[in-house]
């Protein structure tokens, strides 16, 4: 029997009508292992990906295979969205035994959960050979399959973790940059060769450092390649070659939270035309494809549709020209580079510049935007995840005050009531939820550390003190139940399901790591309370930034950015005056466009004994005031932009 009918999870949900007798992850599985004294097939991806799709197609939705596995094993589906730690003990087990990973994961475990084989995708004749192999060698040779997953579980449990050092200085950061220039692409932007994947927290590192080279050239080739939506906007997940021109069509929230929120500090940096555009048009995206009727953010639009990766995106000189007519068809052809960068003669549309007539373009985009809004879309992942739609409060929030646009601080408030009333219980986190209905699996370090992020920055654009005190119990929790006792941290709760691993992993990855989430979100806090407690954990928290900088400085790009703002201050300013004033939204907006590293805004009507930045800190003859500040150590206070203005460009 399959057992995915009732979950919430789109991803299992897919697989619920597979003759596959799924069961999803959790202790009656393994139970039902031993019972029948079989192993286990645990099966890892994610609704969007596309060689999930593959495989489910070619093996799982097959009656032969599927009662190969039926037979043999108890098979376990996992979303990795909704249980990243059971993804992160498996994928060291497979990057262990076969010296890679991705999706789908076929793990096969002993019925106690410990991996003794481990690989991929597997293509259907190869996959139907293994599974009767791995059940004869289950079968005749038991006591060498479990040797191999003890030696497994022994082998990842005694490796050592990353080492941690001093609190960076400005010479780590230094020696950050040099790296990062090692692999620079100097002519297409990013790092390395393809595939290409958006470095969006090395990207908010180079600009909190003044950085503009690398950061613009990559920014803005990212912007005008194929791995962005010339129509709709919003980003794919990666560039499969190293131009960003053919992108894996999926479209995460994550990767769209993130350079959001980093285009909106490119424009703040820099003032280029370009990171405008493109920030406004993906929070558009979010806002029109993402949004779910609670207020929410899915997590994803797949790369398929009609059976096919990008169908829904690519075009060929004759569809643009049936849609234009042949003038504008032409001119389409020339402006998006339609020469068949894809496959089966078709074309993912590039900008590589801006055209003499923009008007022009607006009206071919909006054109094209309607014909292709009469095609198959591609399915949405609806659920609601924790983590990311933190990155998406805190991306909204300062994009909405910097570009004054109040609907993106109301979308990114509506967000954060769902997650409060729905994830949110005595303290404590639930990772997803669906339709308004929390999920059952807790949340992990990246939730609460990402969420609390969101908040921060939510609290500081509306000045809602209900958002700051939320993340402060977020935090608490982070230190009480998440913290390793020697400055780190570890993925999961100390109360949460034990795994054969808990995991523990400093470095980035597709978003901030865990750790490093929270140091930024304890700096953060710290800076509008005063707390040493908060400081001090932030600071030990990125001495593993000090040993991977020089070398590795491409995964520490969070701890990296948030060691800038530690070394800065970070900045702290507190704005003072009647939210209405024009005058106090004029020095509210002011603060923001500083691009100050870190920069933390404490605004309120007055005092406020519940936000201790603002302790003190009163009109000036009547009038809205601004303190800058670093560790509550503040200048004299400014009534004017322009005086705040000079005051942060110090």
């Amino acid at each position: 029997m399959n057992r995915l009918g009732s979950e919430t999870s789109p991803y299992l949900l897919q697989h619920a009508g597979n003759p596959v007798h799924w069961w999803p992850w959790g202790e009656e599985a393994m139970r039902e292992a031993k019972r029948r004294d079989v192993p286990l097939l645990v099966s890892v991806g994610y609704s969007s990906c596309h060689w999930c799709h593959v495989m489910a197609h070619e093996s799982f939705e097959d009656p032969a295979t599927a009662r190969l596995m039926n037979e043999h094993f108890v098979n376990v589906k996992v979303d990795r969205e909704e249980r990243p730690d059971v993804d992160a003990v498996y994928m060291s087990a497979t990057q262990a035994m076969t010296q890679q990973g991705g999706w789908p994961m076929t793990v096969f475990a002993t019925p106690e959960g410990h991996p003794f084989y481990c690989g991929t995708y597997f293509p259907r004749p190869q996959f139907q050979r293994l599974l009767t192999g791995l059940h004869n060698a289950w079968t005749t040779d038991r006591d060498n399959v479990l040797k191999q997953g003890a030696k497994v579980v022994e082998v990842l449990n005694s490796g050592t973790a990353l080492p941690n050092g001093p609190l960076p200085t400005a010479e780590t950061l230094e020696q950050a940059l040099a790296n990062l220039r090692e692999s620079f692409d100097p002519v297409r932007g990013g790092f390395g060769g393809a595939p290409k994947f958006p470095p969006s927290m090395v990207l908010e590192f180079l600009l909190r450092s003044g950085e503009r080279e690398m950061s613009g050239r990559t920014l803005e080739s990212m912007a005008r390649g194929g791995i962005y939506d010339q129509l709709a906007g919003g980003f794919a997940r990666y560039s499969v070659d190293a131009g960003w021109v053919v992108p894996h069509f999926e479209k995460m929230l994550y990767d769209n939270a993130l350079l959001l929120r980093v285009y909106t500090h490119w424009w703040t940096a820099t003032g280029e035309p370009l990171a405008r555009r493109v920030a406004l048009e993906t929070a558009g995206w979010l806002l029109r494809e993402l949004r779910t009727p609670e207020g929410g953010f899915a997590s994803a639009l797949d790369a398929d549709s009609e059976g096919e990766e990008g169908r829904f995106y690519v075009w060929t000189p004759e569809q643009l020209r049936e849609v234009l007519g042949p003038d504008d068809g032409d001119w389409a052809v020339r402006v998006f580079q339609v020469t068949g960068t894809f496959e089966h003669g078709t074309s993912v549309l590039q900008l590589p510049e801006e055209p003499d007539d923009p008007e022009r373009l607006a009206r071919v985009r909006e054109r094209l935007l309607a014909a292709r809004e009469l095609r198959v879309r591609p399915e949405r992942d609806d659920k609601v995840v924790a983590s990311w739609t933190g990155l998406t409060i805190a991306a909204l929030a300062e994009t909405g005050v910097v570009f004054d646009r109040p609907d993106l601080v109301e979308a990114a408030t509506a967000a954060a009531v769902l997650l409060d009333e729905v994830h949110v219980d005595g303290g404590r986190l639930l990772r997803t939820s669906r339709d308004g209905r929390a999920g059952r699996n807790a949340g992990v370090l990246e939730d609460y550390a990402n969420l609390a992020e969101g908040l921060i920055a939510l609290y500081g654009v509306t000045g809602e003190t209900r958002w700051f005190r939320l993340a402060g119990t977020l935090l608490d929790t982070v230190l009480d139940r998440f913290a390793d006792g020697t400055g780190g941290f570890y993925d999961t709760a100390d109360d949460a399901e034990r795994l054969f691993q808990r995991p523990q992993d400093p470095t980035d990855n597709a978003t901030p790591s865990g750790q490093y989430a929270a140091a930024g979100a304890l700096l953060s806090y710290a800076a509008l309370t005063g707390s040493a407690r908060h400081r001090e954990a932030a600071h030990a928290a990125l001495g593993t930034v000090s040993v991977l900088a020089g070398k590795h400085a491409r995964f520490a790009g969070w701890g990296l950015a948030v060691a800038r703002a530690a070394l800065d201050g970070p900045v702290e300013v507190a704005v003072v005056g009647p939210p209405g004033d024009p005058r106090t939204r004029a020095l509210h907006r002011e603060a923001y466009l500083s691009g100050s590293p870190g920069l933390v805004v404490a605004p309120g009507p007055a005092p406020d004994d519940a936000v201790p930045l603002l302790l003190g800190r009163d009109l000036i003859g009547g009038a809205p005031a601004a303190y800058v500040c670093r560790g509550f150590t503040c200048e004299l206070p400014v009534t004017t932009a322009e005086d705040l203005r000079a005051q942060l460009s110090r």
